[in-house]
C-alpha cells in the first residue's frame, strides 16, 4: 500500500504546482550551514501544515490529509519529500488537523473528531471496537463528543482541534472546551485516569473561548472577557482551607483580586514518594526510526521538591545510560495501563507478555536494562521522544529510584501520578494504599469517600453558551483556530483573557510560580493586553498581541523565548528588532518562530531558539545508541538572545502561515500571480502599522492626560468635555483599527481563497465611514474652542520627557522633530482614508469590470474617497473657524461661539447688506455651517439653515444682486455689492442648505435647496404657534406635511398640517389645567380645527367617538359620560348639531337603569320616543323639555297597560285607559306617578267569565303608534358614510368622486394602521383597485359585485365597512342590555329592514347597473339565487332576482344576529316552553313507537339500520336510529344566521329524508303532504331544536319575500307546521 501511495503522489507531482499554499520545511537546530528549506511539492496547495515531536500532517486542497515523519504507530518512516496519503480518510472533507507528541487529530466539515496515533494515555479515545486497551490506533477512526448534560444527549459540533503529549482539547461550535487523555493538563475534575471520553471543562464553562493550545504538558486557552457587570457571577462558591494547600515560597509575588485569578498551586515532596510508586504504571513510548533499535525498561519510583536551593542549579545525576527518563514537572499523572495494574482484570499475567506485545507492536527486540540514576536532562536531544526532561529551573531535583517487584517495561514508559489536594495534608502511609490503581486530581481520600472538590471556579458551570457567532472571512476549507472569536458586527473580539492549567515546572503557565494547575487559571497580567492568539511549546508559551507584540514565559534553557531572563514565570515581553511588527507566532519543542512586518509589505521571519550546532563526520553520529553516554548540557551552548532574522525569508514571497512542532519549522507562502496577494497583505500591512501607532498616541498622550482628572479643569469646562469626547471617539477608531488589523491578519493565513467581497472594507463600509466621520468631528470641535492650545500646555507640564516619542509619532512634517504640533497629530488618521482607497484601487485592477467583485470595490473606493476629500475639507473649515473666533472675539460673537459651528463666509467688509437698508445703518451677516447670523449692532438674529429657503433674484435695470431668504416667520432680501459677491453668498448658501437636507453633503446634487424639506424650528412670533417646537415637514417656508408641533403648556399635536395649519389625520394631547389631566383627541383636521371622524378622550373621563365640525361636535357621534361622576353616568349614541344632542338618539341612562330611543332637541328629549326601563317597564309617547308629555302608552312587566295623558316623567295627568292583566279595565281620569300610586276618577269595567277576551285588547296593545319611524333613525349614521364618499346630500354627487374617495380612504388607513396582518394587507391593495361599476350588471358581473361587497363590508376602513361597523353599534346599543324587552321586537325587525333600504341606496348610486329592489338580472345566473318558472311547455326557466335582503343581509345579519335572536326567544318564551316540554315527553318513546304515534305509514319506516359498515336490524325497542342524516341536517339550523342559509339547511334535511326513503320505495316516488308532514314531524321531534319558535319566526320576518311562495317557502311551512302541531299536542 506504501508503494502505491508514492507512485500516485509521484504521478501526481507531474502536474503543474499550485501558486499558493507552497510549503517550506526545515531543522530548527541542524548541521552549521546555511539554512535551506525544503520545498515539499504537492499537486494541491497547502491549507495547513500541524507538526509533532518527529512527525508531521499536512492538509491540502480539497480535505486531503498526508502524513510525514516517524510514523510510530504503523511503524514507517516517511520523508518529509514524498508524504503518504491518509487514505482513511478520504471521503471526508477535512477542514483542520492537529499533531501532539505522538498522535494526530482532524477535524472535519461537519464538525466531527478523527484521531490515530500513540493512545497510551488515552489521548485518542476509545478504539472503535469500544475498547480501552489499545497502545496505538493505526488508522484515523471517528471520535464521537457527545453531551450527556442535555436531554436527549447530543452529539457535539467541533471546530477547533489542539494536541499535546497526552491530552487533546476541542473547542465545540458552541464555545466550550471539551478534553480527554490524562494528566492535569486536561482541566478536568475527575477521579479516573486516563480519560478515554471527551469531558467538558466545567471550569470554563459559561465563558466564551476562542481559541486553544496545548503544550507538552500543558494547555492554553484564549477567552473572551467578562463585561464587569457580569463579573460577580463568577466568584468562587466556598473558601477552601489554607491547611490543604503547600505553596514555595516565589521570588516573583503575585497579586490576586478577583475570584478567577486564583492563584493555587499544587508541589510535589520527599514525603509522596512513597504514594507515587504504588500508583505508578508504565508505558510505551517509540523510539524514532533511525536511531537505536534497542529499547529499554525502567521502573523506578521517583519523587521531588522545588526549592529556592541555587547551590543546586545545574547539578545533574551519574552518568552511564543511554536516554534515560527525566522528569522534572511539579504535577505526576498515573495511567493504569489496562492488563498491568488491574489484578482482577490483567490481561498480561507477567511481563513477558508485554514484551512480546511490544515487540511485535515495534518489530524490535527489548532490551532489559535496570535504571537507578538521573541522566541525561537536554530536551534538546533529538534522539528521545519524551521532552519531559527539560530543566533549566533553578531547583533542587532529587529523583531517587528503587526497583518494585522486579517489574520492567520500555525505557520510553513515563511513570507519574496526579496527586490530589486532600493528599497534600495526609500522613503517607505505602501500606494503606497499595490498593489504589490511580489516583484523582482533587478528590481522593485514604477511606475512599469523595473529597471535597475544588471550588476556585471562574465561573459557574452553565449548560448553556452563547452560539458562535457567524464570521465574515475567506471562504476556504481550513478553519484557523483563531478565526473563532467575532463580535456582533463581525468583526474579532480584544477583549481577551489567556488561562493556563497542566505543569508548571518550568513556569510556562504564567502565574508567577512553578506550581501546577489542576484546574484553568486566568493569567492576570495579560488580562487587558488585547491578546488574539496564544501559542504552546514543550515546555513554553507564547502570546501574540492586537499590538504585535509577542509576550513568552516558561522554559528559556535554548533562547526560545527571545530574551535572557530565565526561567520566566510570568509573561515578558519579547524585544523586537525596531520597526518590526509581529503577526504570526508558534512555538516548538524548544524554538519559536515570530512572523512580522518590515519595511517593506512582503513579512519577516525571526527565530528564537538554539542555534546550529557544528557538523559531525559522517560516521560520528550514525547512531545515537553509539554514541558515549554524557550529560546533555542544562542550558544550549549555542542560542539566541534575540529575535534573530532568517534571510531566506526574503525569497519565499508572501508567507501566510508559520508553524513548529518538535525540532521542525515549516511555513505557508504564496506567490503573487494575480496581484490579490499583494494587495491583501499590503492592506493588512498597512493597518497594522497604523494600530501601533494609534495605540501609541493613546499610551503617551491621550490616556495619561485623560487619567490626570485634576489637570483638566485647566482646559476649560468647554474644552474639557470636548477632550473627553475626543478620547471616546479616539478610542471607537483605535478600537475598529484593532479588530480590522486582526481580522485581517487572521484573513491572511487563509490559504485557498482571498474573496475579496468578504472584505470588512467592503462589508462594513459604512461603519468605517461613521467612526472616522465621528472622530473628524470631535477633533475638529476641539480645535474650533481653542483646545489644542490648552492640550499642548497641558502636556508640556505633565508629560515631560514624552515629548520627544511624541514627536517621533507626528509624521505631517519630518523635517521637523522635536515640537509636536498636536493638531496635526490628532488630525493624521484622516490620512488612512486614502491609503484604503489606493489599496481598494489595486484591488480593482485585478477584476474585470463586469465582475461583482470590482463592482463592490469600486462602490467603497469612491466611498472612501468622497470621504476623505470631505474630512479634509471640514478640518479646512475648523482651521477658518479658529483664526476667525480669534480675530473677531467679543461680547456680541461670544454667545455665537459653538463647538459644531464652522464658518463660511461674513460681510463685514460691506459686501452683503439687508434691502432698504439705511445709510448709516449696520447690517453683518455671517453664514456659518448651521446658521445665517445677522447682526446689527449689540443685537444679533439667528437663522437655521434647515429652515431657510434661498432663492435668487433676477438681476433688474438698477444692478441690484439681490438673493430673497424665506425663514417660517419672515422673508427678507439680502442685496450683494458685486455678482461674484452674489453667486458666492449663493453657491455657501446652496452647498450648505443641501448638505443639512442629504446628511452631510456627500451625494447631495449642487445648488438644489429643496422646496419640501424636514427641519426643526421653534416659533418666536406672536400667534397661535408662538413658543412651539416643530419637528417635521415642510414647503417653501411653511409647515406643511406629517410633523409634531409640542407648545410650552403641553399641548402637543402629531399628525399632518397643510399651509402651516393642522390638517388632515392627527392626535393631539390638550392638557386640562384645572383638573389637572390631559385630554387626547384622535381624528381628522381641517384649517386647523378638529373636522371630521375622530375619538376625543376628554380629562374628565368622557370619550367621544364620532363625527366633528369647526371643533364642534357635529353629526353622527357616540359619548360615554360620567367615568368620573359614578352618580351619573351613561352612554348616548346619535346625532349631533354644533355639539348639542339634536335628532334621534339612544341614551343608556346606567344609573337609573332606563334607555331612552327618540329625539332630541338641543340637549334635551324632545318629540316622539320610546323607553324601557330595567325592571321592563315599556313607554312610548311624546317628550317635551326633556319630559314626558302629551298621549303615550305606557306598559309594565306583567302586561298592565295605560294609554292616555302624561305630564312628567312616569307621571299620568289627564282622561285614559287603563286596562289590568287579568281582563279588567279603568276609564276616567288619572293623575299621580306610576311608581307610587295613582288617582282615579272614571269607571272600572270587569270582563264576565263567560264573556269572550275582548277584540278592543289587540288594538289597545298596538305598540309603536307613538315611535320614530324606521326609516327616520340613524340618518346621521348614513349622512356620514354619504359625506365620505363625496356627497353633500344622500344620491347626489359625482360617481367617480366617490370611487376616488374610497381608494384614498384605504391609503390613507393603511398608512395609519402599522399593525395590519399580511391578509388584511393584501385585501386593501385589492379594494384599492377601483372596479368597474359604470357598465350594466349582469348575472356574470353580478358575482364580482358580491365579493367585492364582501370584502369592503369586512373592512372598516372602508366606507361601506365604516357603515357596517357603525350599524351594528348602534344596533348593539339599542337592543342589548336593557334593551332586551320583548317588546322591542318589531321595532328592531323594523329598523334592521331600514338598514337594508338605506344601504342598498348606496351599493346602487356605486353600481347604477344595479336593478331596483327585487329587480330581475336580465341574464341567465351563474349565482345559487334562483327562481324557478315554469311555463305552459313545462320547459323550467331561472332568472336572478336581486334585493336588498339577498344581496347586503349576508354582510349585516350575522352581526345583528345575537341581540336579534334574544329578542325572538324573549318574544315567544311561553310557547317555547310548552315546545320544549311536549320535545321532551315525547322523545322518550322509541322510534317504531313514537312513529305509529305520529301516523306515519309502515312504508316509510326503516327495517335496517348501518354502522361502521355492518347492517343491523331495527328493533322495536331501537331509539335514535331512523333518519340520523336528516336529524343530523336539521339540527344545523342553528349554526346559521340568514334566512337564506337557515332555509338551505332545510332544504337539505328534505333531500337526506327523500334520499332515505326511496330505496324503501317502488317506482317513481313523489311526495304528498298526508305522508311528508308525519314524517318530518318525527324529524323536528328528533332534532329537539332548543328555541325552535325564534327560528321560525325570524325565518318568516327576514326571508327574502322572492322565495316566500316558491319550493323553499313551501318547505319553510311545512316546517312552520311541525312547530305548531308540536304545540298543539296534548301532554296527557
Amino acid at each position: 500500500m506504501e508503494n502505491k501511495e508514492h507512485s500516485g503522489l509521484a504521478e501526481e507531482q507531474d502536474s503543474v504546482p499550485p501558486q499558493r499554499g507552497l510549503l517550506h520545511i526545515w531543522q530548527s537546530g541542524g548541521p552549521s550551514e546555511p539554512l535551506c528549506p525544503e520545498r515539499v511539492c504537492l499537486p494541491q496547495c497547502v491549507l495547513q501544515v500541524a507538526l509533532g515531536e518527529h512527525h508531521g500532517l499536512l492538509l491540502a486542497q480539497g480535505g486531503q490529509v498526508y502524513s510525514f515523519g516517524e510514523l510510530l504507530w504503523r511503524g514507517l518512516s516517511v520523508p518529509v519529500s514524498t508524504p503518504v496519503l491518509e487514505v482513511s480518510l478520504q471521503g471526508t472533507t477535512v477542514v483542520r488537523v492537529a499533531s501532539g507528541g505522538f498522535h494526530c487529530g482532524a477535524l472535519s466539515e461537519q464538525g466531527g473528531v478523527y484521531m490515530w496515533g500513540e493512545n497510551t494515555a488515552g489521548q485518542c479515545g476509545p478504539t472503535e471496537g469500544g475498547t480501552d486497551s489499545n497502545v496505538t490506533v493505526a488508522e484515523p477512526y471517528p471520535l464521537a463528543v457527545v453531551d450527556n448534560e442535555v436531554v436527549p444527549p447530543a452529539v457535539v459540533r467541533i471546530v477547533d482541534l489542539a494536541c499535546g503529549r497526552e491530552h487533546s482539547l476541542a473547542l465545540s461550535a458552541q464555545n466550550e472546551l471539551w478534553a480527554w487523555g490524562s494528566g492535569c493538563q486536561l482541566g478536568l475534575v475527575t477521579s479516573n485516569f486516563p480519560v478515554w471520553k471527551p469531558q467538558k471543562v466545567e471550569h470554563l464553562a459559561g465563558r466564551h473561548v476562542i481559541q486553544v493550545a496545548c503544550g507538552a504538558y500543558h494547555s492554553l486557552a484564549l477567552v473572551r472577557s467578562l463585561h464587569p457587570q457580569n463579573s460577580n457571577a463568577h466568584k468562587p462558591r466556598e473558601k477552601r482551607s489554607a491547611s490543604h494547600l503547600s505553596l514555595t515560597k516565589k521570588d516573583e509575588s503575585l497579586s490576586v483580586d478577583d475570584a478567577h485569578y486564583c492563584p493555587l498551586g499544587v508541589e510535589l515532596t520527599e514525603s509522596m514518594s512513597a504514594e507515587t510508586s504504588a500508583r505508578r504504571r508504565s508505558k510505551q513510548r517509540f523510539q524514532p526510526a533511525g536511531g537505536s533499535h534497542r529499547y529499554q525498561t525502567v521502573l523506578f519510583p521517583y519523587t521531588y521538591s522545588i526549592s529556592n536551593n541555587k547551590e543546586n542549579v545545574g547539578k545533574s545525576e551519574p552518568d552511564g545510560q543511554d536516554d534515560p527518563i527525566t522528569q522534572t514537572d511539579s504535577c505526576t499523572t498515573s495511567y493504569p495501563l489496562p492488563g498491568l495494574t488491574d489484578k482482577k482484570k490483567r490481561a498480561f499475567p507477567n511481563e513477558l507478555e508485554l514484551q512480546n506485545l511490544l515487540q511485535k507492536l515495534s518489530g524490535h527486540s527489548l532490551e532489559m536494562q535496570n535504571s537507578s540514576g538521573l541522566g541525561d536532562s537536554d530536551s534538546l536531544s533529538s534522539q528521545t521522544s519524551d521532552d519531559s526532561c527539560v530543566s533549566s529551573t533553578p531547583f533542587n531535583d532529587q529523583l531517587s529510584s528503587a526497583y518494585t517487584n522486579g517489574a520492567t517495561v520500555c525505557e520510553g514508559v513515563r511513570s507519574s501520578t496526579p496527586m490530589g489536594l486532600e493528599e497534600l495534608s495526609l500522613q503517607k502511609k505505602k501500606k494503606s494504599l497499595q490498593g489504589y490503581k490511580s489516583y484523582s486530581l482533587t478528590d481522593l481520600s485514604r477511606d475512599g469517600k469523595t473529597g471535597t472538590r475544588r471550588s476556585s471556579l471562574p465561573g459557574t458551570p452553565t449548560h448553556k453558551t452563547p452560539p458562535r457567532p457567524h464570521l465574515y472571512g475567506c471562504k476556504s476549507s481550513s478553519s484557523s483556530p483563531i478565526l473563532t472569536s467575532a463580535t456582533e458586527e463581525g468583526f474579532p473580539t480584544l477583549e481577551t483573557e489567556v488561562w493556563s492549567w497542566g505543569r508548571g515546572s518550568e513556569g510556562q503557565l504564567g502565574h508567577g510560580d512553578q506550581l501546577a494547575r489542576l484546574q484553568p487559571l486566568c493569567i492576570k497580567c495579560l488580562t487587558g493586553e488585547e491578546v488574539i492568539k496564544v501559542a504552546a511549546g514543550s515546555h513554553h508559551s507564547l502570546a501574540l498581541t492586537a499590538q504585535c507584540q509577542v509576550y513568552s514565559w516558561g522554559s528559556n534553557m535554548c533562547g526560545q523565548l527571545g530574551h535572557v531572563n530565565s526561567p520566566v514565570t510570568v509573561p515578558q515581553q519579547t524585544k523586537l528588532w525596531d520597526d518590526l511588527r509581529a503577526w504570526d507566532v508558534s512555538a516548538g519543542q524548544s524554538h519559536s518562530l515570530v512572523l512580522a512586518d518590515g519595511d517593506r509589505v512582503e513579512p519577516v521571519l525571526l527565530y528564537c531558539g538554539q542555534q546550529q550546532e557544528p557538523r559531525r563526520e559522517p560516521g560520528e553520529a550514525s547512531c545515537q545508541s553509539k554514541r558515549p553516554c554524557q550529560r546533555s548540557p542544562s542550558r544550549a551552548e549555542n542560542y539566541t538572545v534575540r529575535p534573530t532574522l532568517l534571510p531566506f525569508c526574503v525569497e519565499m514571497g508572501y508567507i501566510s502561515n508559520v508553524s513548529s512542532g518538535g525540532q521542525r519549522c515549516a511555513l505557508l507562502a504564496n506567490r503573487n500571480v494575480t496581484c490579490v496577494i499583494s494587495a491583501v497583505h499590503e492592506l493588512a500591512f498597512v493597518e497594522r502599522k497604523f494600530y501601533c501607532w494609534l495605540s501609541s498616541v493613546k499610551k503617551l498622550l491621550l490616556t495619561p492626560l485623560y487619567n490626570k482628572e485634576s489637570a483638566r479643569p485647566s482646559l476649560g469646562e468647554t474644552c474639557s468635555r470636548l477632550f473627553l469626547s475626543l478620547c471616546g471617539t479616539f478610542n471607537h477608531l483605535s478600537t475598529l483599527i484593532g479588530q480590522h488589523s486582526t481580522w485581517l491578519s487572521r484573513s491572511v493565513h487563509e490559504v485557498q481563497c482571498h474573496d475579496v467581497t468578504s472584505l470588512h472594507l467592503l462589508v462594513h463600509t459604512q461603519h468605517f465611514l461613521d467612526i472616522y466621520t465621528a472622530y473628524c468631528t470631535t477633533v475638529g470641535d476641539f480645535q474650533v474652542m481653542g483646545g489644542f492650545q490648552s492640550l499642548h500646555k497641558l502636556s508640556l507640564e505633565f508629560l515631560g520627557s514624552q515629548q520627544t516619542k511624541l514627536a517621533e509619532l507626528d509624521e505631517s512634517d519630518p523635517s521637523v522633530r522635536g515640537t509636536v504640533d498636536l493638531g496635526s497629530l490628532l488630525y493624521w488618521p484622516l490620512q488612512h482614508l486614502h491609503r484604503y482607497s489606493q489599496v481598494l484601487l489595486k484591488l480593482e485592477a485585478c477584476y474585470d469590470v463586469l465582475t461583482a467583485e470590482y463592482q463592490s470595490l469600486h462602490l467603497s473606493c469612491m466611498q472612501f474617497e468622497s470621504l476623505s476629500r470631505f474630512l479634509l475639507r471640514r478640518k479646512k473649515e475648523a482651521e477658518v473657524t479658529f483664526l476667525f473666533w480669534k480675530t473677531h472675539s467679543g461680547k456680541n460673537t461670544e454667545g455665537l461661539r459653538l463647538p459644531q459651528r464652522r464658518v463660511l463666509c461674513e460681510s463685514s467688509n460691506r459686501t452683503l447688506t439687508l434691502q432698504g437698508a439705511g445709510r448709516f445703518s449696520n447690517h453683518w451677516f455671517i453664514l456659518f455651517n448651521d446658521a445665517l447670523v445677522h447682526i446689527q449692532f449689540s443685537t444679533h438674529h439667528v437663522y437655521p439653515l434647515n429652515c431657510l429657503w434661498v432663492k435668487p433674484l433676477p438681476e433688474n435695470d438698477s444692478g441690484c444682486y439681490a438673493i430673497k431668504i424665506t425663514c417660517p416667520e419672515e422673508t427678507f432680501t439680502l442685496v450683494a455689492s458685486t455678482p461674484e459677491e452674489k453667486n458666492k453668498w449663493l453657491h455657501f448658501l446652496h452647498q450648505e442648505v443641501d448638505g443639512l437636507l442629504a446628511g452631510g453633503g456627500r451625494g447631495s446634487p449642487p445648488g438644489i435647496t429643496a422646496m419640501s424639506r424636514t427641519a426643526s424650528y421653534t416659533f418666536t412670533g406672536e400667534g397661535r404657534l408662538k413658543d412651539g417646537q416643530y419637528t417635521g415637514s415642510w414647503h417653501a417656508g411653511r409647515i406643511h406635511g406629517r410633523g409634531t408641533m409640542r407648545w410650552p403648556s403641553g399641548q402637543t399635536y402629531t399628525g399632518n398640517f397643510k399651509n402651516g395649519l393642522e390638517d388632515g389625520y392627527g392626535e393631539c394631547i390638550i392638557p386640562d389645567k384645572l383638573l389637572n389631566k390631559a385630554g387626547c383627541y384622535q381624528g381628522h383636521w381641517r384649517d386647523g380645527k378638529i373636522h371630521g371622524f375622530g375619538i376625543y378622550r376628554y380629562a374628565s373621563g368622557d370619550v367621544y367617538e364620532g363625527c366633528f365640525s369647526d371643533g364642534q361636535r357635529h353629526g353622527y357621534g357616540m359619548l360615554s359620560s360620567g367615568k368620573m361622576d359614578k352618580t351619573s353616568s351613561g352612554v348616548f349614541i346619535g346625532q349631533w348639531v354644533y355639539d348639542k344632542k339634536t335628532g334621534y338618539g339612544v341614551y343608556d341612562d346606567i344609573t337609573r337603569g332606563e334607555k331612552y330611543m327618540g329625539m332630541w332637541l338641543d340637549d334635551e328629549r324632545h318629540g316622539r320616543a320610546l323607553v324601557v326601563t330595567q325592571y321592563g317597564v315599556y313607554y312610548e309617547g311624546h317628550f317635551r323639555e326633556n319630559k314626558m308629555s302629551g298621549p303615550g302608552l305606557l306598559v309594565s312587566d306583567d302586561d298592565t297597560a295605560f294609554r292616555g295623558e302624561f305630564s312628567e316623567d312616569w307621571t299620568v295627568n289627564g282622561k285614559g285607559v287603563l286596562s289590568l292583566a287579568n281582563g279588567d279595565s279603568i276609564e276616567g281620569h288619572f293623575s299621580g306617578e306610576w311608581n307610587a300610586g295613582l288617582k282615579v276618577t272614571g269607571t272600572y269595567t270587569k270582563l264576565a267569565p263567560d264573556e269572550p277576551e275582548d277584540k278592543d285588547r289587540d288594538n289597545f296593545f298596538r305598540l309603536g303608534q307613538h315611535v320614530v319611524a324606521a326609516g327616520e333613525r340613524w340618518v346621521c349614521v348614513f349622512d356620514e358614510c354619504w359625506r365620505r364618499l363625496g356627497c353633500d346630500v344622500a344620491a347626489r354627487g359625482d360617481r367617480t368622486t366617490a370611487w376616488e374617495n374610497i381608494a384614498v380612504s384605504i391609503t390613507s388607513g393603511r398608512q395609519h394602521s402599522p399593525h395590519l396582518s399580511r391578509s388584511q394587507s393584501k385585501v386593501l391593495e385589492g379594494l384599492e383597485c377601483i372596479p368597474q361599476h359604470g357598465e350594466a350588471v349582469t348575472a356574470k358581473n353580478y358575482n364580482n359585485i358580491q365579493r367585492y361587497l364582501a370584502k369592503a363590508c369586512e373592512t372598516p376602513i372602508h366606507p361601506l365597512g365604516w357603515l357596517v361597523e357603525t350599524l351594528v353599534t348602534v344596533y348593539r346599543m339599542t337592543y342589548v342590555g336593557v334593551g332586551s324587552n320583548r317588546r322591542l321586537l318589531r321595532e328592531a325587525v323594523k329598523e334592521l329592514q331600514a338598514y337594508l333600504q338605506h344601504f342598498y341606496c348606496i351599493v346602487r348610486f356605486l353600481f347604477p347597473g344595479l336593478p331596483e329592489d327585487g329587480g330581475i338580472l336580465p341574464e341567465t345566473p351563474t349565482s345559487p339565487c334562483k327562481i324557478r318558472y315554469s311555463s305552459s311547455s313545462m320547459e323550467e326557466s331561472f332568472v336572478t332576482v336581486v334585493s336588498s335582503s339577498s344581496l347586503l343581509l349576508p354582510r349585516l345579519l350575522p352581526q345583528l344576529y345575537p341581540p336579534l335572536f334574544m329578542l325572538y326567544c324573549l318574544h315567544d318564551e311561553q310557547q317555547e316552553v310548552q315546545y320544549w316540554e311536549r320535545i321532551l315527553r315525547l322523545n322518550k318513546q322509541p322510534d317504531h313507537s313514537l312513529l305509529r304515534f305520529l301516523g306515519v305509514h309502515e312504508k316509510f319506516w326503516p327495517k335496517f339500520m348501518t354502522v361502521l359498515g355492518e347492517t343491523n336490524k331495527i328493533g322495536p325497542s331501537s331509539k335514535d336510529v331512523c333518519f340520523v342524516c336528516a336529524v343530523e341536517t336539521l339540527q344545523q339550523i342553528s349554526t346559521t344566521f340568514t334566512p337564506s342559509d337557515k332555509l338551505l339547511v332545510i332544504q337539505r334535511t328534505f333531500e337526506e329524508l327523500t334520499q332515505e326513503i326511496k330505496p324503501m320505495q317502488d317506482g317513481d316516488f313523489l311526495w304528498c303532504m298526508d305522508d311528508l308532514l308525519p314524517l318530518f314531524l318525527y324529524i323536528v321531534l328528533r332534532a329537539s331544536i332548543r328555541n325552535l319558535g325564534a327560528e321560525v319566526s325570524l325565518i318568516e320576518d327576514v326571508m327574502d319575500p322572492n322565495v316566500q311562495h316558491g319550493e323553499l317557502g313551501l318547505m319553510f311551512t311545512t316546517l312552520k307546521a311541525c312547530y305548531i302541531q308540536i304545540q298543539l299536542e296534548s301532554t296527557t
